[in-house]
């Protein structure tokens, strides 16, 4: 079920530039995976979230958050391991990040109607790609970068490793690499695809 390693590369360049039909290949591959871990969590570690989050809505906010930070360069995405890890993190991040935000608020959740177990379930096509993969987010996000911050995100799309980026523009490799890491939260936080501090490792 895994492409090649060539076959991969060429589709994460594709993600990157912000194709939708990349970006549905992409999630076809590890969406059964993301939603399996997303509802094994629920049920086994956030039980309290089942009567008011929905699967879907989860892996949409995590998909959307990835393919802006995919497609600005953040991720060296070099085999499908490392993007299902990615993924992994990014939603155990937003359920950890749900939970904490419902207990700061103190609700009772447990007086809240459940949505039953079908909850976010499997039926119908949400068409993930189309809602966040499309190059409409993409520009949106970009276009809430400060100057130096595009020019970091121009040489990491353009292939530059971050060794490169830092002879060019100046600092270190990690604090360049923090720099857009920082800079990405903030603008997804504004778009309101991430909740979390962005951090995936």
């Amino acid at each position: 079920m895994e492409p090649d390693d060539q076959e991969f590369i060429d589709l994460i360049r594709r993600v990157r530039l912000g194709e939708p039909e990349a970006a549905g290949q992409l999630i076809r591959q590890f969406e059964p995976e993301i939603r399996r871990k997303i509802r094994t969590w629920i049920r086994m570690r956030h039980p309290d979230l089942r009567s008011i989050v929905e699967t879907m809505d989860i892996y949409q906010s995590v998909l959307a958050n990835f393919f802006v930070r995919a497609a600005s360069g953040q991720f060296d995405l070099d085999d499908p391991e490392r993007v299902l890890g990615l993924l992994v993190v990014m939603a155990r991040n937003k359920l950890n990040s749900l939970t904490r935000d419902h207990r700061r608020q103190r609700r009772d959740l447990r007086r809240t109607e459940s949505l039953g177990d079908d909850a976010g379930g499997d039926g119908g096509d949400p068409s993930p790609s189309r809602i966040v993969a499309g190059r409409e987010l993409l520009a949106l996000a970009l276009s809430r970068l400060s100057e130096e911050e595009r020019r970091v995100v121009d040489l990491r799309t353009s292939g530059s490793s971050w060794d490169a980026v830092a002879t060019d523009l100046g600092g270190t490799p990690e604090g360049r690499r923090k720099q857009l890491a920082r800079a990405l939260s903030r603008v997804a936080h504004e778009l309101g695809i991430d909740d979390t501090d962005g951090r995936i490792d």
